[in-house]
C-alpha cells in the first residue's frame, strides 16, 4: 500500500461524509458544509489509498501570528501507519515563522500525539465550544 499526500481543497461529499463519521465526528452529517469548510481553509493537506480519502489535517492561519490546527483525522483502518505524523509533519512547515500554532484536541487521550510536535497544555485554561448542530445540510 502506497499512501499518497496531496495539498488540495476540493473534496467530494461522499469522501469528506465517509471518513468524518469513520472517526464518529458529528460534522460528517454536514457533507456539504464540509466542503465549503475545506474550499475556504488556509491549509489542507490529505492522504489517499487510491482513490480513497483516508486522512486529514486542516489548519487556520492569519500568515502572521497565529494558526490553528483542525481537523487532524485518520480512518480507524489505517490508523497505526504514522498518516498523523506525516501530516503534522507536512502541515507544520508552513508555520515556522508564526508566533503561536495551537490546537484543541477533542480527545484527552490525543494530547501525548501532540505534545511530540512541541504542543504544551496552557494552565487553568479549558476549551470551550459552541455547537449549531440544528442547521446541517
Amino acid at each position: 500500500m502506497t499512501i499518497e499526500y496531496r495539498q488540495t481543497r476540493d473534496f467530494t461529499e461522499e469522501d469528506l461524509r465517509r471518513l468524518f463519521l469513520s472517526v464518529g465526528w458529528e460534522s460528517g452529517r454536514c457533507p456539504k458544509r464540509l466542503v465549503t469548510a475545506m474550499r475556504n481553509s488556509t491549509h489542507v493537506i490529505s492522504a489517499w489509498d487510491g482513490d480513497r480519502l483516508i486522512g486529514l489535517l486542516r489548519a487556520l492561519d492569519d500568515g502572521a501570528t497565529i494558526a490553528f490546527l483542525h481537523y487532524v483525522l485518520v480512518d480507524p483502518k489505517y490508523q497505526g501507519r504514522h498518516i498523523g505524523d506525516e501530516l503534522m509533519k507536512r502541515i507544520m512547515k508552513n508555520f515556522t515563522d508564526l508566533l503561536h500554532v495551537k490546537v484543541i484536541p477533542s480527545d484527552p487521550r490525543n494530547i501525548t500525539f501532540y505534545e511530540r510536535y512541541g504542543f504544551r497544555q496552557y494552565d487553568n485554561c479549558p476549551a470551550m465550544v459552541r455547537k449549531n448542530m440544528q442547521n446541517k445540510d
